[in-house]
């Protein structure tokens, strides 16, 4: 019975953003999907899931569509990258030095009109566990964003700071397990086929 089995969340990260050296939190950019061995080996090594959600980005919607052709993900607004505000588009060169910021003063940092990784992980926490509820015991596959998936793993470790220690490259996955007893495992974090 689908209700028995434990509800799995697979977080991928879009393929690389065509971004042009620019910080593209909400700039809505195209995805470079010409890695096809790699897609071809993620998507083996995922297999079909029972739901697709994707953040609206076109980036996402691309990797989606590359990963699972024909499949209609279902767009989920909450799964937006962080807003950078006014950083965004800049030069990643240009983006101003925080100096040393504990973890807990990163994720509480918020940019010049945009959000913080707090603010990002306020936002995209309950899309997660209302997906989690909707579907129980079922094999969720979320693909979003390189902060949309920290503040997924923010959200299994019950901390917002303890998500910013993690490395996501693009078309990487990272496996969570919804326990029944409630809190999370998590199986891999930025795993790319070999």
């Amino acid at each position: 019975m689908p209700g028995d089995a434990p509800t799995e969340l697979m977080l991928i990260r879009h393929a690389p953003a065509l971004h042009g050296g620019r910080l593209c939190g909400r700039t809505d950019v195209e995805a470079d999907c010409s890695d096809a061995a790699g897609i071809a080996a993620l998507r083996a090594a995922m297999g079909t899931p029972d739901r697709i959600v994707a953040s609206p980005a076109r980036r996402c919607a691309q990797t989606a569509a590359a990963l699972w052709p024909g499949a209609a993900p279902a767009p989920q607004p909450a799964l937006w990258e962080q807003d950078f505000g006014a950083w965004d588009g800049m030069a990643f060169g240009d983006l101003p030095d925080l100096g040393a910021l504990s973890s807990a003063d990163l994720a509480r940092h918020t940019p010049p009109g945009g959000e913080s990784f707090t603010g990002l992980c306020a936002r995209s926490h309950p899309a997660l566990t209302d997906l989690i509820a909707a579907h129980p015991g079922q094999r969720i596959a979320v693909v979003a964003h390189a902060g949309t998936v920290r503040a997924g793993l923010a959200l299994a470790l019950g901390a917002p700071a303890a998500g910013l220690g993690f490395v996501i490259d693009p078309l990487s996955l990272t496996r969570l397990t919804a326990l029944p007893q409630g809190g999370f495992a998590i199986h891999c974090v930025n795993w790319r086929p070999a």
